[in-house]
């Protein structure tokens, strides 16, 4: 029989804490009344041997994970329960039922840890923000809401919509990038092989027959020497930019300098930009229908952005609306960043010098966010409909996303194409001159 903890009120106003045994919790409730006390709190007391095998680690069917929950099994996991919601099964039963379906790894791990807190008293709420790797602070006061509201289902659809629409524009932006990068790294490789392999035999053959060279084939012959002596640079060099990049990113001013320099870059800038704000309208969106305080949506759509730009400005946008001002009003203000010497550095050194400064000094002030935006804001408050048109924001810039992805796309292919083009030719060029040359003279 479990043991239930209370804490009470008697009828002279005193705190009573104690506990009692009782079959189920509804028949505890009604032990304690009968007693004269009225009921503040109650939970089932976890027994020694529950915490130790906790604090142990030995829980049935626990297995080594490394790493967080993947986003799709925590998506397909959302939409199964809510659909179990739907068909009125008990939440721990539902839970049960997905943790035995699930593979072995984080997912289920998580998923054990929190039937084992509903078991012992917590609601789902409290269970999840427990498993911190599975379930995020966005999850977690979903789920709270849903609690509150007693409309766990209809939450528990939303959010599974929601994380389904963030992995398909997230699958959407990587698929636009797996292209370009595959066929630099392969082109670097081939060209590579040329610089160390093909282009030597070349210059033998020019040196043992004592050809003059015109300036073309000694610049590659030049280049072909620098890479057969410091090839490891290749790798090295990209290595050693990410490695400056995540150092000056542990400052404060620099990961605020580094973001400003990506948002600010012509067209990646605008796909990056156009992607944190469908992101976090939608993220707000969805935290404001599901009954989420205005102030705790602030905080996590904040910590959900990934941007330090955008960080700073729902911070502003939190800081005046607990002084009693509106959204939209803060978030025209400070949509526009300031001066950031450490973004100027990044134009100066990545940007061809005087080129990098002077694009940076004309696009420093533009704003993160569209008037659009903000005047759909101020229309959702006015109307009382902010939900609304934060989520046809976030279609809007969806849309845009897919159309600027679809557009790189197109101009990328070849764009490739005439660079590598060019470069090939120039080799071509450089070795077949010379040897043009050689054989003409030979022919004499």
């Amino acid at each position: 029989m479990p043991t239930f903890q209370f804490e009470a009120m008697d009828s002279t106003g005193n705190e009573i804490k104690d506990v009692i045994d009782a079959p189920t919790e509804e028949e505890a409730q009604a032990t304690i009344r009968q007693m004269g006390y009225f009921i503040t709190k109650i939970s089932v007391k976890k027994t020694r041997k529950a915490a130790d095998d906790k604090a142990a680690g030995k829980k049935k069917g626990k297995s080594l994970a490394i790493g967080g929950v993947n986003l799709k099994a925590l998506t397909t996991f959302t939409r199964q329960l809510s659909i179990l919601q739907d068909a009125g099964l008990p939440i721990l039963r539902s839970l049960r039922i997905l943790e035995q379906q699930s593979k072995p790894g984080a997912l289920k791990n998580s998923l054990i840890d929190v039937c084992d807190e509903i078991e012992a008293g917590a609601t789902l709420s409290e269970a999840m923000a427990k498993s911190p790797k599975a379930f995020n602070r966005l999850y977690v006061n979903m789920i709270k809401a849903g609690e509150a509201g007693g409309a766990l289902e209809v939450i528990l659809r939303r959010l599974a919509e929601f994380q389904e629409r963030s992995m398909a524009l997230r699958r959407k932006v990587k698929g636009a990038l797996v292209y370009p990068i595959a066929i630099v790294v392969f082109a670097t490789a081939i060209l590579a092989c040329i610089m160390v392999w093909i282009v030597p035999e070349f210059q033998k053959i020019f040196a043992d027959f004592g050809v003059d060279l015109p300036f073309m084939t000694v610049t590659l012959i030049a280049t072909a020497d620098f890479v057969k002596v410091y090839w490891f640079l290749l790798p090295g060099i990209p290595l050693c930019i990410w490695l400056f990049i995540k150092l000056v990113c542990k400052f404060t001013v620099g990961r605020t300098g580094w973001d400003l320099f990506l948002l600010k870059l012509p067209i990646f800038g605008q796909l990056i930009e156009k992607n944190i704000v469908a992101r976090t309208t939608r993220t707000l969106g969805t935290l404001v229908t599901s009954g989420v305080p205005i102030l705790e949506s602030l905080n996590i759509t904040k910590e959900t952005s990934g941007n330090a730009i955008f960080e700073n400005m729902y911070q502003k946008v939190y800081e005046a609306i607990r002084e009693g001002e509106t959204i939209a009003r803060p978030l025209k203000e400070h949509a526009r960043p300031a001066f950031n010497a450490v973004s100027l550095m990044f134009w100066i050194v990545f940007i061809a010098g005087p080129v990098g400064m002077l694009l940076y000094l004309t696009r420093m002030n533009k704003p993160v966010l569209d008037d659009m935006v903000v005047n759909m804001v101020d229309v959702g408050e006015e109307t009382g409909e902010l939900d609304t048109m934060l989520y046809k924001v976030a279609d809007t810039y969806d849309e845009e996303v897919a159309v600027l992805t679809n557009s790189l796309m197109s101009l990328m292919e070849p764009l490739l194409i005439i660079i590598l083009g060019g470069i090939v030719g120039f080799i071509v060029v450089a070795l077949f001159v010379p040897l043009i040359s050689l054989i003409t003279e030979l022919s004499k």
